[in-house]
């Protein structure tokens, strides 16, 4: 992709390319769906390295009923995310800044396009992944804005809960190293009015790391479970670590960032909750500070610019919430944790 500055720059590729003798070469590494397909990929520029793009046209938007259900509604939209997603390091449990673009455009002239550093919940601190509640302090680096998400990451004790079972059990790769990040985004004039607001959130069902139990907690990773046993022969079995071990053939432990590993992050699902635009009569262009605050209608120093519809669906509905891409994971040949 070339910029406006002239230069050249690595945007979206595939994990794997063929080089003009035929030979394949491989980046070790995805960045998601191929952006291209979506309505929306002309409308937005994107970054490279460790960045996760999903997206989805022709939405239809559902409603939630009074008592639970869902109805289908008459407003259609084309969705198209990128997060910054590092699921392969300790980063995340104290870091909840990451970069997030999100754009959508709809049937009923509902659109945006927004750019900032998204806050994950709270700095220094992240919820364990499998019960969802229990705060885990991990130190005091980050000194950063906190929002109403979340970050959801499995530690230890999902681990011993959920993967190392006993003799004729199952592991619940699921509950034991699921891992999900819920954003809360607001871009809010200097004055506090609310201008959009909108909550993906963004899960990965085989992350090449968990947490352990230490305070603050350390780096473990989710490929050794595959060899660990603990008393009474608790073990994990079945699904990727009977892929991992080879049905018990392979003693050795792989690295983590083995392309064998079938922890490396590629097996993702996002979620589209709201999207709320107030702009009616306002303008197509608002600038802001890098976490949606401050806006104005005139570029400032280090201001980022957000692209809202002159309009307002404040008229929407409570609507369901609706994940994609848990079918089509982004592993290939070639591909392993650092991802």
């Amino acid at each position: 992709m070339r910029g406006p500055d002239g230069k050249l720059y690595p945007t979206w590729h595939p994990p794997r390319a063929r080089l003009p003798n035929g030979e394949w070469c491989t980046f070790g590494h995805e960045h998601g769906r191929d952006p291209r397909g979506s309505r929306l990929y002309g409308w937005r520029h994107e970054d490279h390295v460790s960045h996760k793009i999903e997206w989805q046209n022709d939405v239809p938007l559902e409603r939630s009923l009074p008592g639970g259900g869902r109805r289908r509604t008459s407003v259609r939209c084309d969705f198209l995310v990128k997060i910054h997603q590092g699921t392969h390091s300790a980063d995340a449990f104290g870091n909840n800044l990451h970069e997030l673009i999100y754009a959508v455009r709809c049937s009923d002239g509902t659109a945006l396009i927004a750019t900032l550093l998204s806050a994950f919940g709270a700095p220094n601190q992240f919820v364990r992944a499998c019960d969802k509640r229990t705060v885990i302090a991990a130190g005091p680096a980050f000194a950063q804005p906190a929002s109403g998400g979340a970050r959801l990451i499995p530690d230890a004790s999902c681990v011993r809960r959920y993967l190392l079972v006993p003799a004729g059990r199952f592991s619940d790769f699921s509950r034991a190293l699921y891992e999900d990040w819920l954003s809360a985004n607001y871009l809010r004039t200097l004055g506090g009015r609310l201008l959009a607001y909108f909550d993906p959130h963004f899960a990965v069902f085989n992350p090449s790391r968990y947490a352990s139990s230490d305070a603050p907690p350390e780096l473990e990773r989710s490929i050794a479970t595959c060899w660990l046993t603990e008393a009474g022969d608790q073990r994990a079995r079945g699904g990727a670590c009977d892929a991992a071990t080879r049905y018990g053939a392979r003693t050795t432990p792989l690295p983590f960032d083995s392309p064998e590993s079938p922890f490396d992050g590629t097996h993702r699902e996002v979620y589209f909750n709201q999207t709320l635009v107030d702009n009616a009569g306002g303008p197509v262009h608002w600038w802001t500070d890098p976490f949606g605050g401050h806006a104005r209608r005139q570029p400032f120093p280090g201001a980022i610019r957000q692209y809202l519809a002159p309009r307002s669906n404040r008229s929407w509905p409570t609507l369901e919430s609706q994940a994609f891409g848990a079918r089509r994971p982004y592993d290939a040949p070639g591909v392993h944790a650092p991802n």
